[in-house]
């Protein structure tokens, strides 16, 4: 499937008058990343990465179309683009998951699309101190760094609870 995906990526580049030196496939712990090296990468990446962002769209549109839906997971890099920024944002959630553990409080995060909401949720993973909730709707979803370790119990209105006590009444 990786041959495939890659030739479709060359193919749609090409069309667009894009010169490709080397498309080289790695893969991460979420997805398949696609990286594409090329002299064009401004027109590629556009804005703050907005058209890499439709263009990776565009891809995963036409992958699951030909391919079925399950070759639709997998991103496109430019020049590294992606990769320094996921890189930052991942440092960004890190430091404030510290600030979490120091604090011993929880962190309400920005929203956020549903890329950076499964980065987040995939980084903490394995992590006894921090557990990830996505909450919100729409545009406003995003995701809080929940401190786990040594804290009380909490009832549905948020004010502590005994569990002695709860454990009796049942």
């Amino acid at each position: 499937m990786e041959k495939e995906i890659t030739q479709l990526i060359h193919e749609f580049l090409e069309k667009l008058s894009v010169t490709i030196d080397t498309i080289t496939i790695e893969h991460a712990e979420v997805h398949t990343l696609y990286a594409v090296s090329t002299r064009d990468s401004a027109m590629l990446i556009g804005q703050n990465g907005e058209t890499l962002q439709a263009l990776t769209f565009i891809l995963r549109k036409i992958a699951e179309k030909r391919f079925g839906e399950a070759a639709g997971s997998f991103m496109v890099d430019v020049n590294g683009y992606n990769r320094r920024k996921l890189e930052d944002f991942q440092n960004k959630i890190r430091m404030l998951a510290e600030r979490a553990r120091v604090f011993k409080y929880d962190v309400e995060l920005s929203p956020m699309n549903a890329y950076e909401r499964m980065m987040v949720h995939a980084l903490f993973t394995n992590d006894p101190e921090i557990a990830t909730e996505s909450q919100g709707e729409g545009k406003m979803r995003r995701v809080v760094l929940k401190y786990t370790s040594n804290k009380p119990q909490t009832t549905n209105n948020g004010h502590p609870t005994d569990k002695k006590v709860l454990s009796n009444l049942g």
